[in-house]
């Protein structure tokens, strides 16, 4: 394992050890919001900061304006980090954006380094209604368990590649019936993040390197690095129906016009290459 996953994956352990409360029905009172895709869509991110670009923020205010602004602008999701060594985040940030869209339609989830079922239980409690896991990070049979905590309780799974290996895997797990029925609901998204864990920086090329190797059953997201419309039209060209996006929306003054055009540039994009591919 690379050596950021594996201090990432070493912290949230310790993390996970540390949640000594026992989950019960009463826990899990807060509604759960599903997918609802379209052609392409978006899901903003929320962060505090992050390794490669610094501080992105720095107040609970400044979390619930600008998650109601990604509501505006048409975000389909909203991503949390709540990773706190590198991230600055924590799981009060979740419940205060899952707060702060409580009126909306638009589901939060959280976006962590999760290796144990405890932390999605924690999750589903502050309000996430669906959960990132990293193929890299769970061996087989602990990222079958964390799936299926997760779908038990009617979160939906954002499941991370790296590279072809983690790809490979991700086609294998698909080969369960149940997994690929979730896929073809929508609850069951795979993920291509094209940051370097190495260097942490983006490989602006691994989107389209890859792009010919995501399961056609699944939704495709495209994840790091997408800053722009063109970056937008040019992933749903590649056959992503959604995009990540987060420091280019944390940097953004007014989000929800940068979501408003990256929506419409995708789409565009996108209906290009449905009617290209059904000519």
């Amino acid at each position: 394992m690379i050596d950021f996953l594996k201090t990432m994956a070493e912290g949230s352990a310790q993390r996970a050890a540390a949640i000594r409360r026992t989950f019960a029905a009463r826990d899990f009172d807060l509604p759960i919001l599903p997918l609802n895709p379209s052609e392409f869509d978006l899901i903003a991110e929320i962060k505090d900061s992050s390794p490669s670009e610094g501080q992105l923020a720095t107040h609970a205010a400044g979390r619930a304006d600008r998650a109601l602004q990604y509501v505006q602008g048409g975000a389909t999701a909203i991503s949390v980090l709540t990773e706190p060594s590198r991230f600055g985040g924590e799981l009060g940030h979740l419940r205060e954006v899952a707060n702060a869209v409580s009126g909306s339609s638009v589901p939060v989830m959280r976006k962590d380094f999760l290796v144990d079922t405890k932390q999605i239980l924690e999750a589903r409690a502050a309000g996430a209604s669906g959960v990132l896991l990293i193929v890299a990070l769970l061996e087989r049979k602990k990222l079958m368990n964390m799936l299926h905590c997760a779908f038990e309780h009617s979160l939906f799974v954002l499941l991370e590649s790296f590279d072809e290996v983690d790809l490979k895997a991700t086609h294998e797990l698909l080969q369960d019936a149940q997994m690929a029925d979730r896929a073809a609901h929508g609850q069951l998204l795979v993920g291509i993040n094209a940051r370097d864990l190495r260097s942490l920086a983006v490989d602006p090329e691994r989107l389209a390197e890859l792009a010919s190797r995501l399961p056609e059953q699944a939704i495709a997201v495209a994840e790091s690095g997408l800053r722009s419309a063109g970056d937008a039209a040019t992933a749903a060209s590649l056959g992503y129906r959604m995009a990540l996006v987060g420091t280019a929306l944390m940097r953004e003054p007014n989000p929800a016009v940068m979501i408003n055009e990256m929506l419409l540039a995708g789409r565009a994009a996108a209906a290009e290459q449905e009617e290209i591919r059904t000519a």
